[in-house]
């Protein structure tokens, strides 16, 4: 039975250039936050799986918290840093793609790669033209107001994440996942008002915005 579900679909930005060891960490990132996601929010109603060596798609249920997965699996990916990291760059290491479709679609959770429905295609198309317009992250729907809006509003949301350093990147990646500032100063080793500089230089009160809006629409519009 057909039912309203977002795609996730993704890769990583320009990975023919990553030295393989950094290639493979940031897969076993993406499995860590695959694993992370589904146990945080529901087993049985999210599955990602990775295919190419350097994409994946995933399917949510509850289209209403899309791009707040879609946005942790692009902090985690933003944020990462080997262990053995000496260099003084701020500049992220790696990066991804991910393009959301929402609309009615039928899926089977053991073979994404033979599903179909408008939401896999809404998510397909949109990544393939990704990769010729310099975003990052889109949204697709069959409700073209709704597309218009999130286009402008995600195209901002990337001129954000585009200027994040690791640092930026990994304070963002706790917020989303609803730390508090003493929690992630504790978790990283600064101090809490360190915490709160870095999330208003990440732009977090606009994101919180626009995931709120986002939300809305979907809870409203999107079912």
């Amino acid at each position: 039975m057909k039912q309203q579900i977002a795609v996730l679909s993704g890769d990583l930005v320009n990975s023919s250039e990553y030295e393989p060891t950094l290639l493979k960490d940031i897969i076993t990132v993406l499995k860590h936050e695959f694993k992370g996601v589904k146990e945080k929010h529901s087993p049985e109603a999210i599955t990602f799986s990775l295919y190419r060596g350097d994409s994946f798609q995933g399917v949510v249920e509850n289209v209403s918290l899309a791009l707040t997965i879609a946005l942790q699996i692009k902090t985690a990916v933003i944020k990462y840093k080997p262990a053995n990291h000496t260099s003084k760059s701020s500049t992220p290491l790696a990066d991804i793609r991910i393009a959301i479709g929402v609309g009615e679609s039928t899926y089977q959770k053991q073979a994404l790669e033979e599903s179909n429905g408008a939401a896999f295609q809404f998510s397909g198309r949109s990544l393939d033209s990704m990769k010729g317009e310099g975003r990052t992250i889109t949204l697709v729907t069959s409700n073209e107001e709704i597309n218009y809006e999130f286009a402008v509003s995600l195209k901002f949301l990337d001129g954000i994440t585009d200027r994040w350093s690791l640092a930026s990147a990994e304070v963002v990646y706790y917020l989303l996942k609803n730390y508090t500032e003493q929690q992630i100063a504790d978790e990283i080793g600064i101090s809490q008002a360190a915490v709160n500089s870095r999330k208003r230089a990440a732009g977090w009160e606009e994101i919180q915005l626009l995931l709120k809006r986002y939300q809305y629409v979907a809870k409203n519009q999107l079912v």
